[in-house]
């Protein structure tokens, strides 16, 4: 398989992983767990930041034609996330260690990416579980981006640091010789 033929294919497998475990995290009712972009964080890990870009926003076109219009703008996130884990796989790899910091990371420039869409073109909601605590914040009288930004955070604490966790798990399992080929 040649580089461009790995690189569509693992592309195609991390939207995929995004879609699929999405739909189960939402079918299970996982509290603060979303798996969208597992996958992104995958194929940005494997192929770069281009490809990890790519991989986010072509989910999110998909999920807001087949679930909800209200997932394209937040497409933005999405590929942000694969732009940054691709640089920092780049500059520092993606052992455990990494993996938990950027984490952490995410977990903070996500909602501050998706906070402003979510306030701006939906008044700080967004159809999701978090919209409860988001009204409990307003009522409690914080401003709109105060109570839409804290439960991202909260949530994507969870979320992104098991994502990129899971992700450098599997990472670890792969054999260098198709790391390699992959990386070329």
């Amino acid at each position: 398989m040649n580089k461009n033929t790995s690189a569509i294919t693992i592309s195609a497998l991390g939207i995929g992983l995004n879609i699929v475990l999405a739909t189960l995290a939402k079918t299970l009712q996982i509290p603060f767990l979303f798996l969208d972009t597992l996958g992104t964080i995958l194929s940005a890990t494997l192929l770069g930041p281009v490809f990890g870009a790519i991989t986010g926003l072509i989910t999110n076109i998909i999920t807001s034609v087949v679930n909800n219009p209200v997932e394209l703008p937040f497409a933005i996130v999405n590929m942000m996330i694969g732009i940054v884990v691709g640089f920092i796989v780049k500059k520092f790899g993606f052992d455990f260690k990494i993996a938990i910091l950027t984490g952490i990371l995410l977990s903070v420039l996500a909602p501050l990416v998706g906070t402003p869409i979510a306030v701006s073109l939906f008044g700080g909601l967004a159809g999701g579980s978090m919209d409860i605590l988001t009204g409990w914040f307003v009522k409690s009288g914080q401003k709109i981006f105060t109570a839409a930004f804290i439960p991202r955070i909260m949530s994507n604490l969870i979320d992104k640091i098991s994502s990129c966790i899971v992700v450098s798990m599997l990472i670890a399992k792969l054999p260098g010789s198709l790391l390699n080929k992959i990386k070329g």
